[in-house]
């Protein structure tokens, strides 16, 4: 008869390749967690409202908590990708963390299900602290975070299950917390595949129909195009015939809007209902103001042809862009509202929450087509670039200036108050910056012997550029053909027409504004303030 004390029949020591197999599958049952996660917390958006989904405010904190190098190494790799190369990033990240966070279950419960649960705290802090944010838009993080906690923990019980049962149908589970009744080996595979697949199908397509509903909850598309812009009460002048030179890959004089550079902090394009909206002029006012969208539609509205530039451009670069805005002057509706003495600095904000100080005397300026925009190029604002309202101004730098989506002008002081990209870095003024760049022939390029044009363009918006010239390897400068322009608000189209010889070159350009001044040789990276520097090729001609 045998003794109750005696050992149990040895359980058999799993396999180095089903260690490994197992944790493949813990991986998975982080991953598909995450999942659960994600899917379960755009669903309950859609009931609670778009801007409360944890996806787009994480990746906005991001952005917002990322050091401006970062910034910078973003823009420079992937240009106006950079936000769908963030949401790529993203996703890497979150999938090997979940992944070692469901290995690290199997191996240490409950640590697994504590990263998923520090993650939903970071989340909900993420969704909290958006601009405009209420109480109950942390419920989608609060009930993704619990969905994925149990979403874990059952399908960690299950592999435990199935890894028990390919010990020994008499041995215990690795866990007592989880210990369960055995059944065959093949039966627990299949439980845990099966409920592995139906969670993560599940997941996607709940979380895919939700996130495409809150992405168009409102149809900002479809509203744009029901707009019909007034004619504006100020035209702008005609282009001239001479402001387009007859070059074979010189950048056009005008930027097709489908073409416009897009840099900004929103990883979601907002979506504005133009009947909605409103902007608030306020702060060191004698008067605040509240302008509806039609209020902005009945005034004389202003056209103006101008060219922007983001301070991350970098010689040579093409974050830049030139197109024909129509809106209304800012100074004029400052003058309705009353600045008084003390003020220095507009702060206007996004509806994302983005702000910009913008010097008050720019905007004040009788000089400056400050504009509030509600037209590019002879049609409404693309949704990308700020539909139904953003603000255009000529000579300073986006960042400073450049609020899409605005809904806020506060008129205050530099010493008071900070603007996003202020408080990270970047100088506060920042007025664009003289500069040329070579489009054609391009860097690298073999050309022939002979009749070589090399052109581009030059700019320093606001002031304007007087002479382009270029330079051969270390020869003389040498004047280039400048075209014709609307204003000095706009980039000059230039070409210099030289004659190749056999044999490498190096090609640099350089640029003088109306007022003297020759664009700066040293090169200077875009932080804080804008690069500077000559930009240059070199070519093969044979």
């Amino acid at each position: 008869m045998t003794s109750r004390l005696a050992a149990p029949p040895a359980t058999p020591l799993p396999t180095r390749a089903g260690l490994r197999s197992s944790r493949w599958w813990a991986a998975a049952s982080g991953v598909v967690a995450l999942a659960a996660f994600l899917g379960s917390a755009e669903a309950v958006a859609v009931v609670v409202g778009a801007r409360s989904s944890p996806l787009i405010a994480v990746g906005g904190a991001v952005i917002d908590l990322a050091p401006p190098a970062a910034k910078n190494v973003m823009v420079d790799l992937f240009g106006t990708g950079d936000k769908a190369a963030l949401f790529v990033l993203m996703g890497v990240l979150l999938v090997v963390i979940t992944a070692a966070a469901g290995i690290l279950e199997r191996a240490r419960f409950p640590f697994g299900r504590l990263v998923f649960a520090l993650g939903g705290v970071l989340a909900i802090f993420a969704v909290r602290t958006r601009a405009d944010a209420s109480d109950f838009d942390v419920v989608p993080a609060a009930v993704g975070t619990v969905v994925a906690i149990l979403v874990l923990r059952a399908l960690i019980g299950k592999l435990f299950r199935w890894d028990a049962a390919s010990r020994s149908q008499s041995g215990g589970s690795e866990n007592a917390e989880l210990r369960p009744p055995l059944r065959s080996t093949p039966l627990e595979r299949r439980s845990f595949l099966l409920v592995t697949f139906v969670a993560a199908a599940a997941s996607v397509v709940v979380g895919s129909g939700a996130r495409l509903i809150n992405a168009t909850a409102v149809n900002a598309a479809a509203l744009r195009d029901s707009v019909r812009l007034p004619r504006p009460a100020t035209a702008a002048s005609a282009v001239p015939s001479g402001a387009s030179l007859d070059v074979a890959g010189i950048t056009s004089y005008v930027t097709p809007s489908a073409d416009f550079y897009r840099i900004d902090t929103a990883l979601s394009v907002p979506q504005i209902d133009p009947a909605k909206w409103s902007l608030e002029i306020s702060g060191l006012v004698d008067t605040p103001v509240t302008l509806t969208w039609q209020q902005l539609l009945d005034l004389p509205l202003v056209e103006h042809m101008a060219t922007l530039s983001c301070v991350s451009n970098d010689v040579g670069g093409d974050l830049i862009g030139n197109a024909l805005w129509l809106g209304y002057p800012i100074r004029e509706l400052l003058k309705r509202a009353g600045v008084q003495e003390s003020a220095d600095m507009v702060l206007s904000t996004s509806i994302d929450g983005f702000t910009a100080g913008t010097p008050l005397s720019v905007l004040q300026d009788s000089q400056t087509q400050a504009l509030l925009a509600i037209g590019m190029n002879g049609e409404p604002l693309p949704v990308e670039h700020g539909f139904p309202v953003r603000m255009v101004v000529p000579g300073l730098f986006g960042y400073v200036s450049a609020t899409k989506w605005v809904t806020s002008l506060r008129v205050t002081r530099f010493a008071d108050e900070k603007a996003y990209w202020s408080t990270r870095g970047w100088d506060e003024k920042g007025p664009v910056k003289l500069e040329s760049r070579i489009d054609t022939p391009s860097g690298g390029a073999s050309v022939a012997v002979g009749a070589v044009p090399i052109a581009g363009v030059a700019w320093e918006p606001h002031t304007g550029v007087e002479r382009v010239e270029v330079r051969i390897d270390s020869g003389a400068w040498q004047t280039a053909e400048l075209a014709d322009s609307v204003s000095d608000d706009t980039w000059r189209q230039w070409v210099y027409r030289w004659q190749a010889q056999a044999g490498n070159h190096r090609i640099q350009v350089r640029a003088t504004s109306k007022d003297g001044r020759v664009q700066k040789a040293k090169y200077l990276p875009p932080a804080p303030n804008g690069a500077e520097g000559w930009d240059e090729v070199t070519v093969t001609v044979a």
